[in-house]
């Protein structure tokens, strides 16, 4: 994945629309490429272990997440939303294939029970209103959900060891809500019912279903 990133960024200058997520995604540093391929490892075996047909990425970003699935060939339908236009386009430069498209979390422009699956990976965490945001998430999906958010606080621990956010305490900037593993599973039993919990360090998995 890294190194087709890298060809894209050659073929289209991209360096100028960059975002910090696709930086995330196609970083060099051997720490974080590591737990971001473990974090994924463990998501599609529990993708592949629910099985949709039709998936909604909620928050989708430039489709990082999306393309790991299509070409683990889960799905038959895959979608993604993002509020950022920049990353709409680009992951449409990025991945021309994917189904990508701007959109609002908190109005998602789909009927009610449109997908077998809603995923929402890293994103809860930059809302202000993250209970609006799932009751959208509950209407869209007519069976499972998936929620993935920073494990706090080993989150902010992590980025203090690399030397990350330090007079923040290690607190991304953008981020504005903060669970530990307790926390969130007790966020989504508000509206689905629990099936599994995992953790990647330093992100939490929360598998569950109407």
């Amino acid at each position: 994945m890294f190194i087709q990133c890298e060809k894209k960024l050659n073929e289209f200058n991209i360096d100028q629309m960059t975002t910090d997520n696709f930086r995330k995604h196609t970083t060099n540093n051997p720490l974080q490429k590591f737990l971001i391929n473990r974090f994924f490892t463990l998501l599609i075996k529990e993708l592949k272990y629910i099985n949709p047909d039709t998936i909604l990425d909620v928050g989708c970003g430039e489709g990082f997440t999306l393309e790991k699935i299509r070409k683990n060939n889960i799905g038959k339908d895959l979608e993604g939303i993002d509020f950022g236009q920049q990353a709409v386009d680009l992951g449409k430069k990025t991945y021309p294939h994917l189904k990508l498209k701007q959109g609002d979390i908190y109005q998602l422009p789909y009927e009610n029970n449109s997908f077998d699956l809603v995923l929402c990976s890293e994103v809860l965490e930059h809302l202000e209103y993250p209970e609006k945001a799932m009751k959208e998430i509950y209407r869209v999906t007519k069976k499972y959900c998936v929620i993935t958010v920073p494990n706090e606080p080993f989150f902010r621990l992590a980025n203090l060891l690399r030397g990350k956010n330090i007079s923040r305490w290690g607190n991304d900037i953008e981020h504005i809500q903060h669970w530990s593993v307790r926390g969130i599973m007790s966020f989504v039993r508000g509206y689905f019912k629990v099936k599994a919990v995992r953790t990647s360090f330093p992100w939490t998995i929360v598998v569950s279903g109407k």
